[in-house]
């Protein structure tokens, strides 16, 4: 009994809600079926990082692979991806004005779940196998979120400037902002789950290989990363790192150590550069192979000490610097190509606006009824309980960032460093904090009449 207090979900449940995905056209998505897939999302998500890092039997991961769900997460997450790049993009040029951004911010923290449960049960290489020609899709989608991190970097300080608390910004340009700082916070996810595919190489369909270091060269990606790392920056000689979704300030000996994120692109780095089959495909020229040689200046001693297998890639970048680049071995392969993004984008080519329109209409002008079934809902979701216990770091001010000491009396949903904070914040916080608060009477309510 003990331990249930500490799970989201039963064996059972998670089974029963595993069986009930399905796939949802782009049309659809913010509809209330939908939502109520997030919702099971959100606690398969939840409950498949508590068995994780209790180490405990994932039930979630078996339940996806037996039941083959794996593609349509990953046309799940393709979906939303497209659906904020084309949809989302129209609510501005249509002049849509959501009354509540709950509903529109659903959607947009859907491809952050999405890729967050990916990452997790893509650890296994029987999850990676069960995805088949997915994983060509997923490969792509990881390419695209690593092509923006390197992009990044150039204008992060701006970024960071946009996106601090602003009172005079309408609802549109709020969802906006959260928008870039999740786009940001799913990217470095991508990162693990491009590993996870690079680890399990040898049992994936040989274009994935192909794909990887020919098509979208992701070795020289990798070391761009490596020479301009986005979640790295210097502020007045102080080192921040991006760790556990934050800015953190580090001293110079602690900076050293590798983070999380750093650790994967290495890890991934010396698997395609390391393994015979992916030197046998890579196409290596003078360019490239200049580019790879820059990784030598970083492999000092505090590396190595810290992942001991990178001694090995060390020789051969001293090996690859005195010879010619080998040639690669070309074979005649009939290469598979990926789908699922191309078939969404063909069918709703041209009708991004008339979408728009309906959907702002409909799924995200919610009647009043509508939202409180919909709170209802995600108060039995989000067991705040549980979520608490997964921080490993105090909560930090939904205003400015700093560390947060005060919480929301009404709705225990939003947390503040100071009262001027607090009181600035409640105009946009007063329709979900009363909306949490009418749901928390109503469960007390029936818990009463049920006595």
């Amino acid at each position: 009994m003990s331990t249930d207090q500490t799970q989201a979900l039963l064996s059972v449940e998670a089974e029963a809600y595993v069986d009930a995905l399905e796939v949802y056209d782009l049309k659809d998505v913010g509809c209330e079926k939908w939502s109520r897939q997030h919702e099971y999302i959100e606690k398969l998500n939840m409950q498949a990082v508590i068995s994780a890092s209790a180490q405990e039997e994932e039930f979630v991961k078996e339940y996806l692979i037996t039941a083959a769900k794996i593609p349509l997460l990953i046309q799940d997450l393709l979906s939303v991806e497209i659906w904020k790049q084309k949809i989302f993009t129209e609510f501005s040029n249509i002049n849509f004005q959501p009354k509540t951004t709950f509903p529109i911010y659903m959607v947009l923290y859907h491809e952050a779940t999405v890729a967050n449960l990916l990452e997790t049960v893509l650890f296994h290489r029987e999850s990676c196998e069960v995805a088949e020609d997915s994983m060509l899709d997923l490969l792509d989608y990881c390419y695209r979120k690593l092509a923006y991190l390197t992009a990044r970097s150039e204008v992060m300080d701006d970024e960071e400037e946009e996106t601090k608390a602003d009172e005079k910004a309408t609802n549109l340009e709020d969802l906006q902002k959260q928008n870039k700082k999740m786009d940001f916070d799913i990217s470095i996810k991508a990162v693990s789950i491009l590993r996870y595919i690079t680890d399990h190489l040898s049992t994936l369909p040989l274009s994935v290989m192909t794909r990887l270091l020919n098509t979208h060269d992701v070795p020289i990606l990798l070391v761009q990363l490596v020479e301009n790392p986005p979640w790295t920056r210097d502020r007045g000689g102080h080192v921040m790192k991006y760790v556990d979704n934050k800015w953190q300030e580090f001293s110079h000996q602690d900076s050293m150590k590798l983070s999380k994120i750093e650790g994967q692109v290495w890890l991934t780095l010396y698997h395609l550069l390391m393994d015979q089959d992916c030197q046998r495909k890579y196409e290596l020229d003078d360019h490239k192979k200049n580019s790879i040689l820059k990784l030598r200046r970083y492999l000092t001693e505090v590396m190595l000490d810290q992942i001991p297998a990178l001694v090995d890639m060390q020789r051969y970048l001293e090996t690859l610097s005195m010879m010619e680049p080998p040639v690669a071995k070309r074979e005649l392969v009939l290469e598979q190509v990926p789908e699922i993004r191309d078939r969404i984008l063909n069918q709703y080519a041209g009708k991004w606006k008339t979408i728009a329109k309906k959907q702002a209409k409909t799924f995200f002008s919610p009647t009043v009824a509508s939202m409180k079934a919909q709170a209802e809902r995600l108060a039995a979701t989000y067991n705040f309980d549980v979520l608490e216990g997964l921080l490993s770091e105090p909560p930090r001010c939904v205003v400015c960032g700093e560390q947060a000491t005060k919480r929301c009396s009404r709705c225990r949903n939003e947390w503040y460093c100071r009262r001027e904070c607090q009181v600035g914040h409640w105009p946009k916080h007063k329709t979900a904090c009363n909306l949490v608060q009418e749901t928390n009477k109503k469960a007390e309510e029936m818990v009463k009449n049920s006595s």
